[in-house]
């Protein structure tokens, strides 16, 4: 095969085709192998003097003249009625001139039709041709992963066969479409009209066709859809195609959807295809519109399909129509036949409409799968490679090497174990398919144990017979999956969280879901029935880097849900977190972003995909588990103000029960907790109270010195900067920070103005005016190899009172590297840390530290648990205010938020220090043991409180009162009962009394109590404050006492007066 660029094939400024081909020049052949060395003037092929040297130069001239003649004398009649109408209409004269000028070339010398130009078009946009003999099975599939990597997108297909199946000649262009006009010829009518005309009659019921909607027709949609479209497009469409692609367009335009139509050709209604006399067989139009996808990874799914199912492409075109906001629609229309022997009659073009749709989500580990096992199918592939992915960090604690995520998809896909995975896919099938209805327990059983036996009789490898086992695990503990649902995004599994636990004795969340989906895993975890958590998108810089986090995914999302239980306290739900790891190695930041605002997508659309409750879900989601499942989301690592609003319209649009409840921090409706600063305004309560009680500084009146992970415009350490500012001003120093661009240190303390500005315009440190620097401040850019490592490491470096981790990656201080934070004599370079940022240092590490260096640890669970129930109080706002309620008393409600949130964060902070000086212990086990003991009272006066009667239970929502914002409660507290769950309000009385108790009796208090009396002792508690409350009051007003013994006396009664009158001590 002959590859020429455009400069080999002679292009020149002044041409107007792609690309053009200079006469061959004579080949030159060996000199023969004499030992006389011949000079430079030597010509050996012709005789000597210059008449005979003229005469042969003339002759050969000649020669080749003729055979360049003949050549196209042969050439352009063959060209001119082999090759189909349509390319003649679709292509410009330029374009065809130097595709015959190839053409004719190749067949002047017999070196077959194979030839690749790559050459730019008269209007500057990219052009690929391929030319090849015949059009085999594949070739396409084959081309198009091959094509180059631009920096345009690919914009126009034209593919094209010789009616003697001689040729195919296939054209790719990239770059924008012309705006004025393309290959359209002077005498042709003009295509708008044409287009427009057919659209009224179809309208006015005149015409009809199938695919083609009425209402798509109606006047005045049918211009504001071609003005969408490009003139190429419009000028190379049939009328009649075009309106059924425009249907196609309005089904998916503004989603993530993919529409499929299937119709049998009919040779005469369209006169495009063949040419001369040659018979043409059964073939079929496949016209796709797929929404918001690459062009040219759509073309490839598309292509895949059709070689997979033996059906070769004819003709194949493909346009893309603007969508707004949404990006582009890609037009995919395919002519295809089945291949040699078949006639299509008895083909099931139905489960290709199936397969085409899911082609857009299936993972490049799952085509590459289904293209060496086609006999597998998309469904079976698919399951394959998302059990094993999901397998990687269930069995790699156990074996790092053996069970890597390489070794784990080699083994289960190996020669031994092919047959064998592909029966457990089949068994998943089974158990799923809403055709033949939920499998019996019995069954299950027994198809489990057939599988077992068969694997031990035929796989002898101890790492393929391990994983072939857990595979059929993981189709005994999934309770749904999504794996019926045709129009789903990705696939999800809802899994007994024992699956996951075979290595540990941690405990148990109470749910798991699993999503895998096209360059994604995800994992959601919660650990009560009602949890919220947010969602992070984690994308590592290399191969290497992202087979180290898939080996941890769970253990991270565990990890993070867990923290997340322990800082839920003081809301009604429990501890939950999303991560999606996203494998985008190797890309440019522009298809980065796009990668990952789909796998969002996808993830979200799986997860609603398992707890919407619709007739589709009822009909297509088999349940094993039995409960309706609600979940709460929140943002976080990479999630973006974009990525909320879908998530929030995709719900509503799913049939989610309070959508807006579904995902906090909407950028209108919601309280942005960056622009507000809610989770940094916690952290600085807790570093106030810690300021005065360890190190005996009272940040009003005393300088201080602090050093923090994250830049300025970060939420967490952006914000605290703020606060700090705002909250000590000169007495706060800030003396270190570092974040992606670099790390900047200043012993005497970093510009504050610049800080701020930062701050203010949203900047990172490698922003910074380095004007501003003091003498002995630096800025390190992460530009230099210096500059990472001091990034790295300022953290421990840098000496300052207080060390705020408010970014950075979980467990980055750990038991292997803890010693790094203290210097040659031991001591800590910060003697406080107080965590902004979840799991930065891991609790082996939080124990060394203390234990040796005296480091006191105010947990993450603790620090930063404002940002959670901010969050809560968003979604109580989407229960009971709606939207424009919530916008015109946003300020108010905001205003009484961040009051709670100092509020939740005084309280604990204090009971946190009282029981660290009366008790043995480090700080973290204390703030756990807070956390421990509000959940556990949670969770038994929650079994109480469901055993009450409604008009019992309505009694008690003056607890919820009190916890909500003052400005929400006045407006809506008379709407708790009819628009809250009934499961979320008995969350949220339990978890406002457990949290109010804990608080003002402390720890001991509640732990002291047999389990089995607590929740009767909590109900008790609310009488006995009221009674003490009355008894306060008595005091207060009594007369003829002394004003300080009344205060003492009103003090006393205050401490201990509830726990007397329940008799407990």
């Amino acid at each position: 095969m002959l590859r020429l660029p455009a400069t080999l094939m002679g292009a020149s400024s002044s041409s107007s085709s792609v690309t053009s081909l200079r006469p061959l020049r004579a080949l030159r052949p060996l000199r023969s192998l004499s030992s006389t060395p011949h000079t430079s003037s030597d010509k050996s092929w012709q005789a000597s003097g210059s008449e005979i040297q003229e005469a042969t130069r003339k002759a050969m001239i000649h020669d080749l003249t003729s055979e360049s003649l003949t050549s196209i004398q042969e050439t352009v009649p063959w060209f001119l009625s082999t090759l189909p109408p349509a390319y003649f209409r679709q292509t410009t004269a330029g374009i065809r001139t130097s595709h015959l000028k190839a053409i004719t070339a190749l067949r002047g010398v017999d070196m077959g039709l194979s030839l690749d130009l790559n050459g730019v078009a008269e209007d500057g946009r990219r052009v690929v041709t391929f030319i090849r003999p015949g059009d085999e099975k594949g070739m396409l599939l084959s081309q198009i992963r091959s094509l180059p990597k631009y920096d345009v997108p690919l914009t126009r297909v034209g593919i094209y066969t010789a009616s003697d199946a001689s040729m195919a000649l296939n054209v790719f262009t990239y770059g924008s479409p012309l705006t004025d006009g393309d290959a359209q010829d002077d005498d042709q009518p003009d295509s708008t009209n044409v287009i427009t005309d057919l659209a009224r009659e179809v309208f006015e019921g005149e015409r009809s066709f199938p695919g083609v909607e009425r209402e798509a027709c109606e006047p005045g949609a049918v211009e504001e859809y071609i003005g969408r479209c490009s003139p190429a497009y419009l000028n190379n469409s049939v009328s009649r195609r075009f309106l059924k692609q425009m249907s196609l367009y309005r089904a998916v335009a503004g989603t993530e959807g993919v529409a499929v139509e299937v119709e049998e050709f009919d040779a005469n209604e369209y006169k495009d295809v063949g040419s001369g006399s040659t018979p043409l067989g059964k073939m079929w139009w496949v016209d796709s519109a797929i929404a918001n996808s690459l062009p040219q990874y759509a073309l490839e799914y598309f292509a895949r399909v059709m070689k997979v199912n033996d059906l070769n492409i004819v003709r194949c075109h493909l346009d893309q129509v603007d969508d707004g906001e949404n990006g582009e629609v890609t037009q995919l229309r395919m002519l295809v036949e089945p291949a040699k022997g078949g006639n299509g009659s008895d083909f099931d073009w139905k489960r290709l409409q199936r397969n085409l749709k899911r082609q857009k989500w299936i993972d490049p580990a799952t085509a590459d799968l289904l293209d060496k096992h086609p006999h597998l199918g998309i469904r079976r592939s698919e399951i394959i490679t998302a059990f094993s992915s999901l397998l990687h960090p269930i069995m790699s604690p156990s074996n790092p090497v053996a069970y890597s995520k390489a070794n784990i998809f080699a083994s289960v896909t190996s020669k031994a174990s092919i047959d064998r995975v592909a029966e457990i896919a089949s068994f998943f099938i089974e158990k799923f398919d809403p055709r033949t209805g939920r499998m019996s327990e019995s069954d299950q059983q027994s198809r489990a144990a057939e599988l077992v036996k068969s694997i031990d009789a035929s796989v002898v490898d101890r790492a393929s017979n391990e994983l072939l086992k857990k595979c059929v695990e993981v189709v005994s503990k999934t309770l749904r999956t999504n794996l019926f649902l045709e129009d789903r995004y990705a696939l999800s599994l809802r899994l007994d969280p024992s699956l996951m636990h075979d290595f540990d004795d941690r405990e148990h969340p109470y749910g798991v879901f699993f999503s895998h989906g096209r360059r994604f895993n995800g994992y959601h975890v919660r650990f009560r029935d009602i949890s919220r958590g947010g969602m992070r998108i984690v994308t590592p810089g290399t191969g290497e880097q992202l087979a180290l986090e898939s080996g941890r995914h769970y253990d991270e999302c565990y990890g993070l849900s867990f923290a997340q239980q322990m800082k839920n306290k003081d809301i009604p739900e429990g501890g939950s977190k999303c991560v999606c790891l996203v494998d985008t190695v190797g890309m440019s930041k522009e298809n980065k972003n796009f990668v990952m605002r789909k796998s969002v997508k996808a993830f979200s659309d799986s997860l609603l995909d398992l707890i919407v409750e619709t007739p589709e879900t009822a009909e297509g989601a088999l349940d094993y588990f039995g409960k309706p499942e609600v979940l709460y989301l929140g943002p976080d690592e990479q999630v973006l103000p974009e990525d909320i609003n879908w998530i929030v319209q995709r719900a509503a649009k799913r049939g989610y029960r309070n959508p807006s409840a579904f995902m906090s921090s909407k950028p209108k409706a919601g309280i942005n907790h960056k622009e507000f600063g809610v989770t940094s305004e916690g952290v600085n309560v807790f570093l106030d109270v810690a300021l005065r009680e360890v190190m005996n500084i009272d940040p009003t009146k005393d300088e201080f010195t602090v050093k923090l992970t994250g830049g300025p415009d970060g939420d967490v350490a952006g914000n605290e900067i703020n606060i700090l500012f705002r909250e000590y001003g000169d007495n706060v120093k800030v003396v270190g920070m570092c974040d992606h661009t670099g790390s900047l240190e200043d012993p005497d303390g970093i510009d504050r103005e610049e800080l701020l500005r930062l701050f203010r315009e949203s900047l990172p440190l490698g922003d910074f005016d380095t004007s501003k620097l003091n003498p002995k401040g630096k800025l390190h850019t992460v530009d230099t190899e210096e500059g990472v490592n001091m990034r790295n490491s300022m953290h421990n470096r840098v000496k300052a009172d207080a060390f705020i981790p408010a970014g950075g990656r979980p467990n980055t201080v750990d038991i292997s590297n803890y010693k790094q934070f203290l210097d040659a004599d031991g001591k800590p370079s910060s003697p406080l840390i107080v965590e902004g940022a979840n799991l930065f240092v891991t609790a082996e590490a939080r124990q060394r530290l203390f234990e040796e260096a005296g480091v006191i640890v105010v947990k993450d669970s603790s620090a930063n648990k404002a940002g959670v129930i901010c969050s809560s109080y968003e979604i109580c706002a989407a229960m009971l205010l709606s939207e424009e309620e919530f916008l015109e008393n946003k300020e108010a409600i905001v205003a009484d938020v961040l009051k709670k949130l100092r509020g939740f964060a005084r309280v604990e902070a204090e009971l946190l220090f009282k029981e660290y000086r009366n008790y043995p212990g480090a700080l973290p086990h204390f703030s756990a043991l807070i956390s421990d003991t509000i959940n556990t009272a949670t969770d038994a006066i929650r079994e109480e409180v469901d055993k009450l009667s409604p008009e019992e239970r309505s009694k008690l929502l003056g607890l919820v009162k009190n916890h909500l914002p003052k400005k929400m409660a006045e407006m809506a507290f008379d709407r708790l009962e009819t628009n809250v769950p009934p499961q979320y309000l008995v969350a949220a009385i339990a978890s406002s009394l457990a949290s109010k108790i804990v608080y003002s009796e402390g720890v001991n208090f509640v732990k002291s109590q047999p389990p089995e009396n607590l929740s009767k002792i909590a109900l008790r508690f609310i009488e006995a404050e009221v009674e003490v409350a009355s008894l306060e009051k008595s005091l207060g007003g009594a007369q003829g006492m002394d004003s300080a013994d009344k205060d003492k006396a009103i003090d006393l009664i205050r401490r201990g007066g509830v726990r007397s009158l329940l008799d407990v001590f």
